[in-house]
C-alpha cells in the first residue's frame, strides 16, 4: 500500500511538469521582438546634388528696389527639373523660397539701386530642405550704351547679355545672370529702379551641395 502511494505522488508531479511546459510553448503567449516578426522598413536613400548646379527658376512674388526690403522673403518655382544621371531628382514646378538679403534705391549707390538675392529652400516630400546658393545680384546703370553687362564676381571677366525686356519704366525682366557659372552682377539699363515682377526668370547656382 505505502509504495502504491509512492508511485502515485510520482505520477501526479510528472503530470504537473508536463502541464507547465506546455504552457510556457503556448504560441497564444510568444512576444514580437522588434525587428523579429515585423517587416524592415526599407532603407532611404539620399541623393547628392552638386555644388555649382544651376536652378532656374521663375518668380512667384515680385521683387523691386522700391518695394522690397532686406529680410524680405519670397516664393519662386523650378522653371527646369535637375537631372542626375538621367534619373529627375527635383521635378519642374517644385516651389523654392528665397529671400533678399540687400536692397539700394537709385540715387543711395552713385546714382543706381541694386538688389541681392539668394535661395534658402527647396521643396521635397512636403518638406523645405535648406539650400544655400550663390547671390544674384542686379545693379542698375546710367548709361544706354548696351541692353546690359554681366560682371563675373571675382573673376574680372564680362559677357555681354541682352534682350532685357522692359515692362515700362524701370522694369527688368527676365535677364538672365553669371558668367558662365549663373553667379554675377548683372548690370541693367532699364531705368534708374529694379523691377522683378511675377514670372520673372532668374538663374541660381548651389554654393554648397544639396542632399535630398
Amino acid at each position: 500500500m505505502k509504495r502504491f502511494l509512492q508511485m502515485a505522488s510520482v505520477l501526479i508531479v510528472v503530470s504537473g511538469l508536463t502541464a507547465c511546459s506546455q504552457n510556457q510553448a503556448d504560441p497564444a503567449v510568444v512576444v514580437d521582438r522588434p525587428g523579429l516578426l515585423s517587416p524592415a522598413k526599407p532603407a532611404v536613400t539620399k541623393i547628392s546634388v552638386p555644388e555649382g548646379t544651376r536652378l532656374q527658376i521663375a518668380l512667384i512674388d515680385g521683387i523691386s528696389t522700391t518695394q522690397s526690403a532686406p529680410g524680405d522673403e519670397f516664393l519662386a518655382s523650378m522653371t527646369a527639373p535637375i537631372v542626375i544621371d538621367g534619373k529627375t531628382i527635383v521635378e519642374k514646378g517644385t516651389k523654392v523660397r528665397g529671400r533678399v538679403t540687400d536692397v539700394n534705391e537709385s540715387g543711395r549707390v552713385k546714382g543706381r539701386a541694386s538688389l541681392r538675392l539668394v535661395l534658402t529652400s527647396i521643396s521635397n516630400n512636403g518638406k523645405d530642405v535648406a539650400i544655400s546658393t550663390k547671390p544674384f545680384v542686379a545693379v542698375a546703370q546710367n548709361t544706354k550704351k548696351r541692353d546690359a553687362e554681366v560682371i563675373g564676381g571675382g573673376t574680372g571677366i564680362g559677357a555681354l547679355i541682352g534682350g532685357i525686356a522692359g515692362g515700362g519704366k524701370g522694369a527688368v525682366i527676365g535677364a538672365a545672370v553669371g558668367a558662365g557659372a549663373g553667379g554675377g552682377t548683372v548690370l541693367a539699363t532699364k531705368g534708374k529702379d529694379l523691377h522683378y515682377p511675377p514670372e520673372s526668370k532668374l538663374t541660381f547656382t548651389l554654393s554648397s551641395p544639396l542632399i535630398i
